[in-house]
């Protein structure tokens, strides 16, 4: 009789339909219809979370904002990244433009925290190297020049 008793309690508790599965269907579909207040999808994995959208990436490169992206880089991120493949503290920076978006790597050095929370890349890299990384407050200009450095980094002439 106990037995019987607790098939049914298990039958009740785990319910009958998916009534209650229609509102939250596919999670991700509706956080891609908020926006932010400059009205970008809030979140996106080609560009992450943050204004950077469709960001225009020029085809040489340009030599004077690239210097100024090394001593934004010399000043800010030397510490914990290196420039070529290792690991310091973060992960080493060779190769960082081909692997990510231009869109993905500004909104991610000016909006860290949000993207260390949402996205699956730098939360890979969060697992990987175990250490958060600190907003920077950097500028947009001095987040554009920092990535022009990162592309001569590269070998972008």
């Amino acid at each position: 009789m106990m037995l019987i008793g607790l098939f049914g309690l298990l039958i009740a508790s785990c319910g009958g339909g998916n009534s209650h599965n229609e509102s939250t269907a596919n999670p991700a579909e509706s956080e891609k219809k908020e926006t932010t207040e400059n009205g970008n999808p809030s979140y996106d994995p080609n560009r992450g979370e943050g204004k950077f959208k469709d960001f225009q990436v020029g085809a040489t490169l340009d030599a004077a904002l690239a210097e100024n992206g090394n001593k934004v880089y010399g000043v800010k991120c030397s510490s914990c990244h290196k420039t070529n493949e290792e690991k310091l503290v973060g992960p080493g920076w060779k190769g960082v433009t081909g692997r990510h978006t231009a869109d993905w790597i500004l909104n991610f050095i000016t909006n860290t925290d949000a993207m260390l929370d949402k996205d699956p890349k730098a939360q890979a890299q969060l697992e990987i190297c175990l250490v958060r990384m600190p907003n920077q407050n950097l500028s947009d200009d001095d987040a554009k020049a920092l990535y022009e450095f990162m592309r001569k980094n590269d070998g972008v002439k």
